[in-house]
């Protein structure tokens, strides 16, 4: 790996070197690195490109980077991959794609995850978008993830999308089992005339089952948003979505929750907020002497976390 193709794992991955455990390093298309465990599986698939990650039960305190760079325009790379997270087991999945593109023409990833949660098994989930380079080629991600969590499960999702991304359309699909629980915070910044697009759909099939998932979003300059955020509950559950976004320059935003009920214990409740920057905040820290810019960068990071 070459010096920007490290710049970029770190990003997305919080790498400075290769990581322990299991991985799986995805550069430009092809593999470039991988290590697998006495629980933990990688093979790669036979009919398609992409990975089967197959994660023993009762496994704990064991994680999986399965990052993907690209730093070639013209570059279209769609992949695969497939997750069994055995019943018992408790892990942690890091995945993400930065790409650094200098060329004239586009670099697109679009990376189509599935998940099974096991009965009693427990994911946490976290996947980070990066784009950077002086070219004119635009830098394109499309993540769709599709999860179904059985029984006592429990899948954490933490998707953020970092800065440098022209083009995105995100889609997420969720079924939740008895007693099943999910978990999902999404964190998105869009500037100059970048388009993002979130679609987040969430089945409570199962008793008890619960949802909360939280986006925050920052749009600049140019920039458009559009989130769509969908739970549906068929038997008694709990669900809350919220949707909060701060709006700058002539940016548009659009939030569209919406909220089904199937069935008359199905508790579900959504929340949407579009706003610019409370002036009291920026006069509060320009009294301590930081220029307005200064300000409102504090003030984004803290929204954003």
């Amino acid at each position: 790996m070459n010096a920007i193709d490290k710049i970029l794992l770190e990003k997305i991955a919080d790498l400075h070197e290769v990581p322990h455990g299991a991985y799986n390093i995805r550069k430009n298309g092809q593999g470039i690195g991988r290590n697998t465990t006495a629980n933990i599986d990688i093979i790669t698939k036979q009919d398609k490109p992409g990975i089967d990650i197959i994660i023993k039960p009762g496994t704990k305190k064991e994680s999986v980077h399965i990052p993907v760079i690209l730093s070639q325009d013209g570059l279209t790379d769609v992949v695969y991959n497939t997750f069994e997270i055995g019943e018992g087991s408790d892990v942690l999945i890091v995945a993400g794609c930065g790409i650094h593109n200098a060329g004239s023409d586009d670099a697109q990833h679009d990376g189509i995850h599935e998940f099974f949660v096991r009965k009693g098994a427990r994911m946490k989930y976290v996947e980070k978008h990066y784009g950077e380079g002086d070219g004119k080629g635009r830098n394109i991600l499309n993540p769709k993830t599709i999860i179904e969590v059985e029984e006592d499960g429990v899948a954490e999702l933490e998707m953020i999308q970092i800065k440098g991304v022209d083009n995105t359309v995100r889609d997420t699909d969720v079924i939740l089992h008895k007693n099943a629980r999910l978990i999902v915070s999404e964190r998105l910044h869009t500037y100059l005339i970048q388009n993002a697009e979130s679609n987040i759909h969430v089945k409570l099939m199962g008793e008890n089952s619960s949802a909360q998932v939280i986006s925050r979003s920052v749009a600049q300059d140019d920039s458009k948003q559009v989130f769509h955020m969908n739970l549906s509950g068929y038997n008694k559950c709990a669900g809350h979505i919220q949707c909060d976004s701060i709006i700058m320059d002539n940016a548009k935003v659009s939030a569209i929750p919406q909220i089904t009920a199937y069935n008359s214990d199905a508790q579900l409740v959504h929340e949407a907020a579009i706003g610019k920057i409370a002036s009291d905040q920026l006069i509060k820290l320009m009294t301590l002497g930081l220029t307005e810019k200064e300000s409102e960068d504090i003030i984004l990071q803290g929204f954003l976390g």
